[in-house]
């Protein structure tokens, strides 16, 4: 039996606890802050409750496996999952409006079909073909493998099967997500559609690369799930799973710093007072596995990362985090309401610059808007509460006089498409910029990871699970696999059979 720091309560860091527990290995995590989630938390105020994370779960077999994997009840009898349905509803800039039916194909090519006109549904349908290609090439090696010690294999070729564009008598195929929309959908609509994806995560679609393509396909493929009383409900039954297996917490204690002995890990230090088990600063340990962004695992240890070779973010570029609005409205939800709509932008040029760090000018951003049919969520059903969500740069000063007040306005004018009458119906709103993020997971600016993605030089690929300093592991969002709920619960996977079967762990069969 093998004594386990795990550093935070993230996703990610309880799912790699639960399954060490299981295989018999004592485990402790310690978590700075009071309770467990990471960025999935809940804001609760006069009977109302959101989601200040996360709201949707996407392949929720990674959850399903983890309960498997860790007990005898499954995930279903643990927490209530709801497929919805439409997937989404979008509002483009010209005024069109389309719903999407959850993971169907065939019922996507035919509203859009009906909404944007004939051919449309046709070329996004085409699109989720080669899509799906790029997924079957890199969904083991990017989701179901540690990190390849040769992964510049996965930097080098982008596996997305672009269409070739002849143009002045060269033929060139997408290298970019954009390229691919522009160049293959061919209507500012959907592009939109397919941009989104990648803006949910911060990425410019301009420097992302093609295989960016699988992100719209997982969600076509497989569906979007919500859990009923909030994504906060599947973090705590996942923390509940790690008390049962006799995973211990301890809550405001923050890691200070790795222990090193002997050329590895022996344990982790802790601040402010906060002692372990055996009343020492120091938790000795035989592994410690990190749910932190790397940038903060510097700080811990020189050591962590491989150096000038190592997968990492790409240095330039600019992080993006969540701005969140939360609204206590009056007035019930209307009953064919969308559980989800996105109301896009009417200048994606300037969204984008402004997100990239091209220009300081605020744009009027893509704003998700998140309406649960959920009693658990509200005071009653003359009431309603609202998520609002966009994607901004972390660096620039939200704090600074009434910018984020002003952005919320902006925000809540924009989501007055998919909620008329939102302003009229307000109570109150809860304002959160990135640096709410910050607080609760430790990411430098608030940041929110991406998933791991091939091609683009490298650029789209996050740290290896396995470090260079023998015993410490990364797990979450801020490493291989990448950002996501189901991606933070594979690297839980990936780390747990890393420390169990040793460095030849090839993921399971």
């Amino acid at each position: 039996m093998a004594r386990i720091a795990v550093i935070g309560a993230g996703m990610g860091a309880m799912a790699a606890a639960a399954r060490l527990a299981v295989a018999g290995h004592r485990v402790v995590v310690y978590e700075r802050t009071e309770t467990y989630g990471g960025a999935v938390r809940r804001f609760t105020r006069d009977g109302f409750s959101f989601d200040t994370g996360p709201g949707l779960l996407p392949l929720p077999a990674v959850y399903r496996d983890l309960f498997v994997k860790t007990g005898r009840e499954p995930l279903e009898d643990c927490v209530e999952l709801v497929q919805m349905d439409p997937s989404a509803r979008h509002l483009f800039a010209d005024g069109t409006a389309v719903s999407l039916p959850n993971a169907s194909r065939a019922g996507v090519v035919s509203a859009l079909d009906a909404a944007l006109g004939d051919g449309a549904g046709e070329r996004w349908g085409d699109f989720l073909v080669r899509a799906r290609e790029a997924w079957d090439r890199t969904r083991r090696p990017l989701l179901e493998e540690p990190l390849w010690p040769n992964w510049q294999v996965l930097a080098e070729r982008d596996p997305y099967p672009a269409v070739a564009r002849r143009r002045l008598l060269r033929t060139r195929r997408a290298e970019t997500l954009a390229e691919v929309g522009a160049w293959e959908l061919r209507d500012p609509r959907l592009v939109a559609l397919l941009e989104s994806h990648a803006l949910a995560y911060g990425l410019d679609p301009r420097a992302t690369a093609a295989s960016a393509a699988v992100l719209p396909y997982m969600e076509y493929a497989f569906g979007t799930w919500y859990v009923r009383g909030g994504i906060r409900e599947l973090a705590r039954a996942v923390y509940e799973r790690c008390v049962a297996r006799k995973v211990e917490f301890v809550f405001g204690a923050e890691v200070a710093g790795i222990v090193e002995k002997d050329g590895r890990t022996a344990g982790v230090e802790l601040a402010g007072g906060a002692s372990s088990a055996s009343g020492s600063t120091v938790a000795e340990a035989d592994h410690v596995v990190a749910g932190v962004d790397p940038a903060c695992l510097r700080r811990l240890t020189e050591r962590a990362l491989q150096g000038e070779d190592d997968v990492r973010p790409d240095p330039g570029t600019r992080r993006a985090g969540r701005f969140t609005v939360l609204l206590a409205l009056r007035g019930a939800r209307e009953a064919d309401t969308a559980h989800r709509t996105l109301v896009h932008t009417p200048d994606r040029t300037a969204e984008l610059d402004f997100l990239s760090g091209r220009t300081t000018q605020w744009a009027t951003p893509t704003v998700t808007v998140l309406r649960p049919d959920d009693p658990a969520l509200r005071p009653d059903d003359a009431h309603e509460p609202v998520v609002l969500t966009a994607t901004v740069p972390t660096d620039l000063d939200w704090s600074a006089g009434e910018t984020a007040e002003r952005f919320a306005d902006l925000m809540v004018r924009a989501a007055d498409a998919a909620v008329p009458g939102i302003r009229d119906r307000l109570l109150w709103r809860e304002v959160r910029t990135p640096r709410a993020n910050a607080e609760e997971t430790g990411a430098d600016g608030g940041a929110v990871p991406h998933p791991a993605l091939a091609g683009g030089a490298g650029r789209g690929l996050l740290p290896a699970n396995s470090t260079r300093l023998p015993g410490l592991y990364l797990v979450g969002g801020w490493s291989h696999p990448g950002g996501g709920l189901p991606h933070a619960g594979m690297s839980g996977a990936l780390v747990a059979g890393l420390i169990v079967e040793g460095p030849d762990f090839r993921g399971s069969q």
